[in-house]
């Protein structure tokens, strides 16, 4: 189910959203790296995206910048779920590269907030595709004020 170059079970944008993801709306600079699929599953929420051929490296797999402004956002946006949307930004982030992402693959961004305090959001999460591990990614949010 996770490739989009016509092998049996390919996935594309109508596969996902039968399947219950739906494109999130993005703005910015990550509405220029492509789109961001959201399934949510009760308080579970996973992220989602077809690797684009546009971000290939010289391997011809997905390059690591990519996969590290999906964990960027995808983390983030499970820090906003536990900071009412509130403003935020990331300190922090480490991301660890474990297996290539092949053109065409689905990969999913399953987020864990670990912890929250008055001042900061401490996240980590796993990058997926199938069952296979390919990333896995912690960071730290700095919680602002929100503005008047």
């Amino acid at each position: 189910m996770n490739h989009i170059d016509g092998t049996p079970g390919a996935i594309n944008r109508d596969t996902l959203l039968a399947d219950g993801w739906a494109p999130l709306d993005s703005g910015g600079f990550i509405e220029i790296v492509g789109q961001i699929y959201v399934k949510e599953d009760g308080d579970a929420v996973r992220y989602g995206f077809i690797a684009d051929a546009r971000f290939k490296n010289r391997r011809s797999v997905l390059h690591g910048g990519y996969l590290s402004a999906f964990a960027d956002r995808t983390l983030a946006l499970a820090g906003r779920r536990v900071n009412n949307s509130g403003p935020q930004a990331t300190i922090e982030l480490s991301v660890r590269f474990i297996d290539a992402v092949h053109i065409g693959e689905f990969v999913e961004s399953i987020p864990e907030v670990v912890r929250k305090t008055r001042s900061v959001i401490f996240v980590r999460g796993t990058m997926v595709v199938d069952s296979r591990t390919v990333a896995t990614a912690d960071g730290v949010w700095r919680i602002f004020a929100p503005r008047p």
